[in-house]
């Protein structure tokens, strides 16, 4: 075994830089809201953390979890290492929930169908966990707000429409509302409720307003969402509507819209609908929403009205070409609404006054300055768990929460996800890769092989897998800067057109400008396994496939990496073909002079899941590998580099008996793929090793398809 080298990874070189000026967020720890379950409790049920609150000494989360139908609690005394306080039931569905004192006011959907809503407004005492006081709504609600005076509690009652009925055109009855209830001494009058009458003040649907979200300022004032209706209405204290107008629409140049396999930012869209979901107040005066868009919009991006409608500023299409410069465009949504900001909260932090803007679909948070309500400043993008839509800054302990709703774990994917950033004068730790700068934007992702350029050792070269199927590209990486910078993209085609078919899954300079690349294939779609070579442009050159005995036996889990080593290139299988004893993969050696193969046997680790391998790379009379399980979060186990000596490899013809290897561990990558304190994600698909030893590796997001976004790029030193 090697003796296992100190951490010199990007991440900890920044922690050890001189503390800068700048403030910055950085995630510090994440929770999985199933670790919230019971002792004995199946925890492979799915939960969520959606709306989310914060107890008035800031040591105690509280989220909604609509799938198991009740509320959770988190201790943050200590922040980084959040515990868990168990879940406290529900009667019903919550949706929303705030916290006055000890006491949590929790929104509940109990509706018997969309035709006939219904809900309550349920007061829970945080030190006993039970429901002490119920207040019957009257319809279905999705928002609730605590005044500032703490005088007021507003329910936005929304009354859902039923998408499956007419394409889920409105109007569909019953209308929503917005309600009003008196609160003192910690209980809700609910006799003293106030039904604030919105219908006939949107110009769409004006009979079926349907109200999204709630929001008050300082001075008591509500903005109400109502989403589908396209219209924001503002509510003064005494529950008179005092002004409403259109949301209105946008029009977007430079974005994505076409579902095809390709990031494409050339794309116009005309005259789209904002549909704001939640909104928040950056003054007085002034407030945000978050444009998730609907029915029949989604203008991608966030906008700051003045309260009497005029806009005095909309991100066009800025946020959404943030989120694609550090990997997080989810092209999967690209033919309809994007990366559809949901959340948005605004707290001041010292004197800065600061807006936070959720991508659902990125999975992502921008952080921005808006001092100038008129001018916001992109600070930051955070990243978070999947499907963020509860935010939750707490600026009297410099810390900032987020609630991510989407739980995978029945897929095997990644939990549902509470996840809490600090903010000081460490700089920030991500994005640890992006294309910010590049004109015209270069969007990337799932990046799955990673090589050196011979000449030049802080220039990288990867490429992207078939989540990007229409447009294969090898990518230049710029690795001397924090974060590395992507500089070119270079498309790999044959005969002058993307080359179609392929899975690229490794890459190798082959010394003379060009590159061997390692296409998996997948018998079951009739794609094949091939090596190829393209020239410096991307130009395929050559194609090998291979020998038909051996293509006979594969499976979909094929080709993951390919090196060059004194002219002949080696190749990793990620798992074991039909002709492989159970535990054992081959790594191919091909001649491509002679177009000679031949191989020997890698013994794989047993593991939870499956254990294969992602990689290979030759340096210094070794071939160093992947080899890792399928497994994320706490459930990964196995996440390493090993290596083989070139010198102990007799490789045989593949007619033959293959010799089975001896392997050395050389590092455990999980301790290394916890340091951004998010889960552990599962696809450690690319390496690289420059001629001083430094160790390259890279993630693949999956290209954000069920998947957060989040690309790790990070080295290491080998000793």
């Amino acid at each position: 075994m090697l003796r296992r080298t100190m951490l010199s990874s990007a991440l900890a070189l920044v922690a050890a830089l001189p503390a800068l000026a700048e403030q910055n967020f950085n995630r510090i720890a994440s929770f999985a809201t199933a670790e919230n379950m019971k002792e004995g409790e199946d925890r492979s049920r799915e939960t969520s953390a959606e709306i989310m609150a914060v107890t008035p000494d800031g040591n105690t989360l509280i989220y909604s979890d609509s799938p198991l139908g009740v509320i959770g609690l988190l201790d943050i005394t200590n922040a980084a290492a959040p515990k868990p306080l168990g879940n406290i039931a529900i009667e019903g569905e919550p949706t929303t929930t705030v916290i006055s004192g000890h006491k949590a006011f929790v929104g509940v959907n109990t509706s018997k169908s969309f035709t006939e809503p219904s809900g309550l407004l349920q007061t829970v005492d945080l030190t006993s966990k039970t429901i002490v006081e119920s207040c019957d709504l009257g319809g279905q609600p999705d928002s609730v707000a605590l005044s500032p005076a703490g005088d007021v509690i507003a329910v936005a009652i929304e009354n859902e429409r039923d998408e499956d009925v007419n394409d889920g055109a409105l109007p569909q009855m019953p209308a929503g509302s917005v309600i009003r209830l008196p609160l003192k001494d910690g209980a809700v009058d609910c006799a003293g409720k106030q039904v604030v009458n919105l219908i006939g003040v949107a110009e769409i649907a004006p009979e079926d307003p349907e109200p999204e979200y709630l929001a008050f300022n300082d001075a008591g004032e509500l903005v109400v969402t109502l989403q589908e209706n396209n219209h924001i209405v503002v509510i003064g204290t005494d529950g008179a509507v005092t002004a409403d107008f259109s949301a209105g629409s946008v029009n977007l140049e430079g974005v994505d819209i076409a579902k095809d396999g390709k990031l494409d930012f050339s794309g116009s869209l005309t005259d789209v609908a904002r549909e704001p979901d939640a909104a928040a107040w950056l003054d007085n005066d002034h407030f945000a929403t978050a444009n998730e868009g609907d029915w029949r919009g989604g203008s991608r991006g966030f906008t700051v009205f003045a309260k009497d409608g005029t806009v005095v500023y909309d991100s066009g299409n800025s946020f959404e070409r943030a989120i694609a410069a550090i990997g997080h465009y989810p092209e999967g949504r690209s033919d309809k609404k994007g990366v559809e900001p949901e959340g948005i909260a605004a707290a001041t932090y010292g004197d800065q006054r600061l807006l936070f803007v959720a991508s659902e679909r990125g999975s992502v948070v921008g952080v921005y300055d808006v001092a100038d309500p008129a001018a916001p400043q992109l600070l930051q993008l955070l990243p978070s768990g999947i499907g963020p839509e509860g935010l939750t800054p707490i600026p009297a302990r410099n810390l900032f929460a987020t609630a991510n709703e989407t739980d995978l774990g029945q897929d095997g994917a990644a939990r549902a996800h509470v996840m809490i950033y600090e903010r000081s004068q460490t700089a920030a730790a991500y994005p640890t890769l992006t294309s910010d700068g590049s004109d015209p934007l270069i969007g990337w992702g799932a990046l799955s092989g990673l090589t050196v350029d011979p000449t030049t050792p802080t220039t990288l070269y990867a490429v992207s897998d078939s989540a990007y199927a229409a447009e294969p590209a090898v990518f230049t990486i710029d690795s001397a800067p924090y974060p590395a910078r992507i500089t070119a993209k270079t498309p790999v085609t044959r005969d002058g057109a993307p080359a179609e078919k392929l899975d690229l899954e490794g890459i190798a300079a082959d010394g003379q400008g060009g590159f061997w690349l390692a296409s998996e294939g997948n018998p079951d779609k009739d794609i094949p396994n091939a090596v190829l070579h393209v020239d410096a442009t991307g130009a395929i050159t050559q194609q090998i496939a291979l020998p038909e005995a051996l293509a006979a036996n594969a499976s979909r889990f094929g080709l993951e990496g390919i090196t060059l080593v004194d002219g002949k290139l080696w190749l990793a299988v990620q798992r074991e073909w039909g002709d492989d004893p159970e535990g054992q993969v081959k790594l191919l050696q091909l001649d491509p002079e002679t177009g000679a193969w031949a191989g020997v046997r890698y013994p794989l680790d047993s593991g939870e899941g499956w254990v294969g391998l992602s990689e290979i790379t030759a340096h210094d009379g070794y071939l160093y590998v992947i080899e890792r399980d399928n497994l994320i979060g706490q459930a990964a186990t196995l996440k390493s580099v090993t290596r083989v000596a070139l010198a102990d490899l007799a490789p045989s013809p593949l007619d033959g008996e293959l010799p089975v290897v001896t392997k050395e561990t050389v590092r455990d990558l999980i301790p290394d793929l916890q340091q951004w304190h998010g889960y552990v994600q599962d696809k450690v698909e690319g390496m690289a090793i420059t001629s001083d030893g430094t160790v390259w590796m890279v993630t693949d997001n999956d290209g954000v398809d069920d998947a957060s976004g989040e690309t790790f790029l990070w080295s290491f030193k080998l000793d």
